[in-house]
């Protein structure tokens, strides 16, 4: 494990995630310090297909997309900091606690994601994270969630 703050673009999330579009809800992530903390960033547009029905005339950013795309920061620290880039990385919710929304996220909003490790260690199959999401410094939401790491070998190239 690495203790140096890292980051992560594009191209280094999906070599972790196995996420791709629409279902990729973090663009980078601009603070990754080991598996303990991270900073992510999604760029919230118009553009995104859950805003065709959630809500037509007034968009919002659906509960649940904001935590997966926390969900999806601690991901890609998990990857980063634990050294397993470009491997079969799959991570399954396994509950959700104490989820708060606090202030909508609409088209034009740059949301921040700010995990931390709560409990779990290199190399373990189950992590307990906390998330805050952030639009202009204001807590959108919050929660805390658990996951179980599948990782199930090297990607086919």
């Amino acid at each position: 494990m690495t203790t140096e703050t890292k980051s992560a673009d594009i191209q280094l999330i999906q070599r972790i995630l196995p996420h791709r579009y629409p279902f990729l809800l973090v663009d980078k992530v601009i603070e990754i310090n080991g598996y303990s903390s991270s900073v992510g960033i999604k760029n919230v547009t118009m553009n995104e297909p859950h805003f065709q029905g959630h809500f037509p005339g007034t968009p919002i950013m659906p509960g649940v997309t904001i935590v997966e795309a926390m969900a999806q920061t601690a991901g890609v620290m998990l990857g980063v900091g634990m050294d397993i880039i470009d491997s079969e990385l799959l991570i399954y919710f396994m509950n959700i606690d104490n989820c708060k929304f606090r202030r909508k996220v609409v088209p034009g909003d740059v949301m921040k994601m700010h995990v931390e490790t709560l409990r779990g260690k290199m190399g373990g199959k189950i992590f307990k994270f906390k998330g805050v999401a952030t639009v202009d410094g204001e807590v959108a939401a919050e929660a805390e969630f658990s996951a179980y790491v599948d990782l199930t070998g090297e990607k086919s190239k």
